[in-house]
């Protein structure tokens, strides 16, 4: 029997009111004040975790890239085909994007904010380290195109979060031919 402790529960609380009060209000306005009463916690036991609000987001980004990168590789295998494999990699990407909307609203905040330090960017960017060993095999078996793996990932990956918040505003409905279609692009977008 799996039990969870009481500490665990207060951390993941503190994570889930942090990524709710970012998305709907934004770094600046989410003091820490307002995360542990939405954590249902004292304001002194965030310190139990997190050493200041720079932390405490810089963790949560973290925790939650991670959580994105292990839903993106969960059945990816090193020997599938690059198409194969950027295939399986974009529609678990793509999943987790509409399904998991608070966590992936909260990823895409940190790519557009400085809140984010560089040293947590670069953790976050390990976890995405599968795909950009993939565009490399791809790149070298000349299969996809020899540009940054920035430039690869703003016109293939980058697409879903313009969708999931189009989607978020009601402004679309994405269905699976959407989806498809969309992957369709977004491999046309970096093959030769």
């Amino acid at each position: 029997m799996c039990t969870v402790s009481k500490s665990q529960i207060k951390r993941e609380a503190l994570v889930k009111a942090t990524v709710n009060l970012v998305n709907n209000n934004g770094f600046h306005a989410a003091p820490m004040s307002k995360i542990a009463k939405m954590a249902n916690v004292s304001p002194g036991t965030i310190y139990l975790y997190y050493k200041n609000k720079q932390d405490l987001i810089n963790q949560v980004y973290i925790e939650v890239k991670t959580a994105f990168t292990k839903f993106a590789f969960k059945d990816y295998e090193e020997n599938f085909s690059v198409e194969k494999g950027f295939k399986n990699i974009w529609k678990n990407l793509a999943e987790f994007k509409l399904k998991e909307v608070e966590e992936a609203m909260f990823l895409s905040q940190c790519d557009n904010t400085p809140m984010i330090d560089e040293p947590s960017r670069k953790e976050g960017l390990k976890h995405l380290q599968p795909l950009l060993d993939l565009w490399e095999r791809g790149q070298k078996e000349g299969i996809i195109k020899p540009v940054s793996p920035y430039m690869l990932y703003a016109f293939s990956i980058y697409p879903i979060a313009f969708l999931m918040n189009m989607q978020q505003r009601e402004l679309i409905k994405l269905t699976p031919a959407h989806v498809n279609d969309a992957y369709e692009m977004a491999w046309s977008s970096i093959k030769i």
